[in-house]
């Protein structure tokens, strides 16, 4: 049972705020802000308490998605809520940002009043709220020229009140997204110590009609250790689970998931892997930490991307094109922004540090350190779509995108 659902923006800005018990004041907002830049570190807690008060909250598109509850309520499930409210507003607004939630305000506010009454969650899908929400979309992209998203061969006007997207020459289109997280440490003296990997394959269906889809996923696809399929290298994980509407009954003989997809977004499979990934980490640290004669804290980083050469990463939270770096006293920790790193390669940052009382016993408690990125085109364990497949045939052009993209959940790596 949730009390009170809130958005915030990184600066603590009020953006959306709806209370639907009348249980805890508007003071939670400045509670929860309070205590989450009062933590040391760039991971706070998703579950905070004050008092009786629960704070349950998610960061995405760089704001804070938060949730409070004063009874003994599954955190999980409010995360689950979070996350999907999330991906919600961004299915009706086009992109999760500060400038997004301001200009469709009215918007967000309609769909809580839809998604939860009286504190208890109804539905967060989007084929029975297409029939509630009235609101109208605003967009907050700026026309560009140099912006091929708005070239007339693939421009897309969001028809919210419909439920799909609506496309110049009654194109239509399907997403299908393979979404990795990791969560890697790796000790001191570089020896990989946990490797999780969690995934998920989402369908995003904007299509006028289709009464079945078809995904093909490796032919070497395997769950557990016990099977191994195919000629080639196994694609190897160890738990599975599906969307209730997803039909199985060609998934052992030839790795086919069938399903009859609504308009919006769904997420027809999990999947994990524990301790065994199939290549080495995307990333080594290299470091170097000593104290010069002047009792400076020198930190010498050197860098490795282990990716295939013709592979990039993306650092997020970047604002250039050149590197940069920045000191934050607040939470003891410097900030090395890289926006592109290709495969192959190595980058190196010296960081000359004034630490008051500097002691060699100082130097035991500099680290870790944590990486976040994200790697389009790849994912870790292999998996893919071999095909994506339509029934019946769709009249007229229509669009098939696939997208790989593995993210960091935790990347650390001990010194």
């Amino acid at each position: 049972m949730i009390s009170q659902v809130f958005i915030l923006s990184s600066k603590g800005d009020h953006l959306i705020y709806k209370d639907f018990r009348g249980e805890s004041g508007s003071d939670a907002v400045g509670v929860f802000y309070e205590k989450v830049t009062a933590l040391t570190g760039d991971q706070p807690p998703v579950v905070m308490s004050h008092k009786d008060l629960h704070f349950v909250h998610v960061r995405q598109g760089g704001l804070y998605w938060v949730a409070t509850t004063t009874a003994d309520s599954s955190p999980f499930t409010i995360i689950e809520f979070l996350n999907r409210l999330a991906a919600l507003v961004k299915d009706y607004c086009g992109s999760l940002s500060e400038k997004s939630v301001q200009m469709n305000f009215a918007l967000i506010y309609e769909l809580l009043d839809e998604v939860v009454d009286y504190g208890y969650i109804q539905t967060t899908s989007s084929d029975v709220l297409k029939n509630f929400i009235q609101t109208e979309a605003v967009s907050s992209r700026p026309f560009s020229l140099f912006d091929l998203s708005n070239v007339g061969l693939v421009q897309k006007q969001l028809s919210r009140r419909l439920g799909f997207f609506s496309f110049q020459g009654g194109k239509s289109e399907i997403f299908v997204d393979v979404i990795e997280r990791m969560s890697v440490v790796i000790g001191s003296n570089g020896m990989l110590m946990k490797a999780d990997v969690e995934g998920e394959i989402r369908v995003k269906c904007y299509l006028p009609n289709c009464s079945e889809m078809r995904i093909g996923l490796n032919e070497e696809f395997s769950i557990g250790k016990s099977q191994l399929r195919g000629y080639g290298a196994a694609v190897r994980v160890d738990e599975v689970s599906f969307h209730q509407m997803v039909r199985l009954d060609e998934f052992d003989s030839h790795r086919i998931l069938r399903l009859c997809p609504s308009q919006g977004e769904q997420t027809v499979m999990q999947y994990q892997l524990s301790d065994d990934l199939p290549s080495a980490p995307p990333f080594r640290l290299f470091p170097t930490i000593e104290r010069d004669s002047g009792g400076r804290l020198l930190m010498y980083l050197k860098l490795r991307c282990d990716l295939p050469p013709k592979r990039f990463s993306t650092f997020h939270n970047l604002s250039s094109p050149d590197q940069s770096a920045e000191l934050k006293p607040q939470s003891r920790a410097v900030v090395w922004k890289i926006p592109r790193f290709t495969g192959g390669t190595q980058l190196s940052a010296l960081f000359k540090l004034e630490v008051p009382g500097l002691s060699s016993a100082s130097l035991l408690e500099v680290g870790p350190v944590g990486l976040s990125f994200e790697l389009p085109k790849l994912t870790a364990t292999g998996v893919q779509i071999r095909f994506l497949r339509l029934s019946p045939v769709q009249p007229g052009p229509s669009q098939r995108w696939v997208r790989y993209v593995t993210h960091s959940d935790s990347y650390t790596i001990r010194i």
